[in-house]
């Protein structure tokens, strides 16, 4: 059986999904949490196999919370269940550790292949976040003359200070360029900027 547990404000939403885990019959739930604090103090005690996350919770962000719980359970699968669609979201939650994301509109089928596929290791997207990924892929990035020399600059490994100074611009002024093009590229570090410009031939 796959052990879950699930991180959620709304009794309505962890009654449902319960019901959906007790009817699949390969799986089974082994504990709820209504916030982060109480997420803590859930895990504590033991780990599930695959952990449901809401992204809005009421002391805070799933979003900032995920790298945090993969840091310290690295074995724990982290699916994400919520009602967010926008490809920012999306793409930060699998950038920072998640193993899948699920719409809480998706079909209880997709949430319980969702559940099963992570717990096997592998990645899931139920079918609008795949969508919603797929239509940001498929975009042709523009970026602009000082974006380009920014990227290159980055990937020969200079810091925001040696650039700023190659650049002939202020410290801050890079760091906000730096920030306005990962916001661009959706992508939230260094390392996946430049690894996204190698990939779609940016530089």
């Amino acid at each position: 059986m796959i052990t879950v547990a699930i991180v959620d404000d709304h009794q309505v939403v962890i009654d449902g999904v319960e019901k959906n885990i007790i009817e699949s019959g390969v799986a089974c739930l082994t504990g709820k949490a209504y916030s982060i604090a109480g997420c803590w103090a859930m895990l504590a005690k033991s780990q599930p196999d695959v952990l449901l996350l809401d992204v809005g919770l009421p002391d805070g962000s799933g979003m900032d919370l995920c790298p945090l719980l993969k840091a310290k359970y690295p074995a724990m699968n982290v699916l994400m269940l919520t009602n967010f669609a926008e490809y920012a979201v999306i793409s930060h939650v699998l950038n920072n550790g998640a193993s899948g994301y699920v719409l809480k509109n998706a079909t209880s089928e997709e949430i319980m292949e969702g559940i099963r596929v992570v717990a096997s290791g592998k990645r899931y997207l139920c079918d609008e976040a795949g969508l919603v990924l797929k239509k940001e892929r498929n975009k042709k990035v523009i970026l602009t003359r000082q974006e380009r020399e920014l990227l290159k600059l980055l990937s020969a490994g200079l810091t925001s200070r040696e650039i700023a100074d190659q650049m002939c611009l202020g410290y801050e002024t890079i760091r906000s360029y730096r920030k306005n093009l990962q916001a661009k590229l959706g992508v939230n570090n260094t390392a996946h900027l430049v690894k996204m410009a190698v990939e779609e031939r940016l530089l």
